[in-house]
């Protein structure tokens, strides 16, 4: 990484073809050239000098970047010892004691942004693939029964579904390459070849790494989205997400970490609540920090492990009081304590009135040798899941950040009929001692 301060700036944009020789080669495209002559290396100026010519796309977004003002160039990040696992040389290194990968690990970041890299290894985030590796289920859903066991191509819904979110373990092939069945992907949770944990770019794309960008809702809603935990569609139910989807046009979101206050914005978005710092809260990259159930499980518990591989990782009572300071900037006690009172008391109706019965109706059908041995082809259990994982998930997303719509239309009112279906199934069973046809 690049020690001393940048020194001197110049930009030199020249026109490198003709109107003619665009029109003959059929593009309209304007061919640019940067000339860095500031503190960047030999080797980075020639990374860029290529690739802008090969990737301009890359180069426009970095161009834009805090890293290109710091003389921050693709060198510093992209560079790996010769002995490293992922170490390759293109033809232009070839002789060259300079050894490249395409893959840049979260280790790499925290060189330079250590408390970030500290704060989202003990996250929820970190655990997004490593939670998944245990579940045979999960496993079994994809490749057994969305894959249809395809001795080839089984492995398609989960490359291109669970592993774009959640991430997965990178290997690479006889090149030093990543391999096709595990790059690329945006996953939160990759687990890169030199052990780290971890994908900034998740929230803040490359190759322009924007805090702008990863504070606007639509950053975390390229995952948080969908039926079984739609938090964008919840955010934009909310009264937050009106406010947002109105007024954001002239909000400032460039301003540093620390100081992005209200004022900037008129209503929060993901990042204000969940990283920001607000108030007497410092930034923070541990997502799990400010909360207090873990709402995403079959059963609602309050927060309460060291564990960043536990689902309940973090400490409830304190998450409850960080995020009602967060919500003190705008709002009264009184307001901010009935909010939470409200959306307690749908998450414990749910555990209550849903998941405990249901499940203790699905144990006694187990016991008893009631259910079918694939479960997607059971109606009671295939109704029990969406119980949990989908209406269940969504009246107690919705409860918890103010969508009624959520919270109650696709929510409670489609876990009470998931309820009467579980137990019209349940009477049947448990009275003929067989599995209905």
């Amino acid at each position: 990484m690049k020690s001393s301060v940048m020194r001197t700036i110049s930009l030199c944009v020249l026109l490198c073809l003709s109107a003619g020789s665009f029109a003959a080669a059929g593009s309209v495209a304007q061919v640019k050239t940067l000339k860095m002559e500031r503190d960047i290396s030999t080797i980075g100026q020639e990374c860029i000098s290529c690739h802008q010519v090969e990737s301009p796309g890359q180069v426009a977004d970095w161009k834009m970047s805090r890293h290109a003002h710091a003389g921050i160039s693709c060198i510093d990040c992209h560079a790996v010892a010769k002995d490293s696992p992922t170490a390759t040389q293109h033809e232009s290194l070839i002789g060259t004691p300079v050894y490249i990968s395409a893959l840049v690990s979260p280790d790499v970041c925290g060189r330079c942004h250590v408390d970030a890299k500290k704060q989202f290894d003990n996250s929820g985030h970190f655990r997004a693939y490593h939670q998944i590796i245990p579940k045979d289920n999960l496993h079994a859903l994809t490749n057994v029964h969305e894959g249809r066991n395809h001795p080839e191509l089984q492995g398609a819904p989960y490359e291109t579904g669970c592993m774009q979110c959640h991430g997965t373990k990178i290997e690479l092939d006889e090149n030093n390459r990543p391999t096709k069945e595990t790059w690329p992907n945006n996953g939160m949770g990759n687990v890169y070849p030199d052990g780290s944990t971890g994908n900034c770019t998740a929230c803040h794309s490359r190759h322009k790494f924007d805090i702008a960008e990863a504070r606007k809702p639509n950053a975390c809603a390229s995952c948080h989205l969908g039926p079984d935990h739609p938090n964008i569609e919840i955010y934009n139910n909310s009264k937050h997400g009106h406010i947002y989807n109105t007024d954001s046009d002239d909000w400032r979101w460039d301003t540093a970490p620390d100081a992005w206050e209200p004022g900037d914005y008129r209503a929060p978005t993901c990042a204000t609540c969940h990283m920001s710092g607000i108030g007497e809260l410092s930034v923070t990259h541990n997502v799990s920090e400010r909360l207090y159930w873990n709402l995403w499980a079959k059963e609602s518990k309050v927060r309460g492990s060291t564990d960043v591989l536990s689902p309940l990782l973090g400490d409830g009572p304190a998450g409850r009081e960080k995020m009602e300071s967060v919500c003190g900037n705008c709002h009264s006690k009184t307001h901010t304590k009935n909010f939470f009172a409200q959306g307690d008391k749908a998450v414990r109706l749910y555990n209550e009135a849903y998941y405990k019965p249901a499940t203790k109706m699905l144990d006694e059908l187990k016991e008893k040798n009631l259910l079918k041995e694939n479960p997607w082809t059971d109606q009671f259990q295939i109704k029990y899941y969406y119980l949990w994982h989908h209406e269940g998930r969504r009246a107690r997303q919705g409860a918890m950040m103010g969508a009624a719509d959520y919270a109650h239309w696709h929510g409670f009112f489609e876990l009470q009929q998931d309820m009467y279906e579980l137990e019209m199934i349940y009477e049947k069973r448990m009275k003929t001692g067989a599995i209905e046809e």
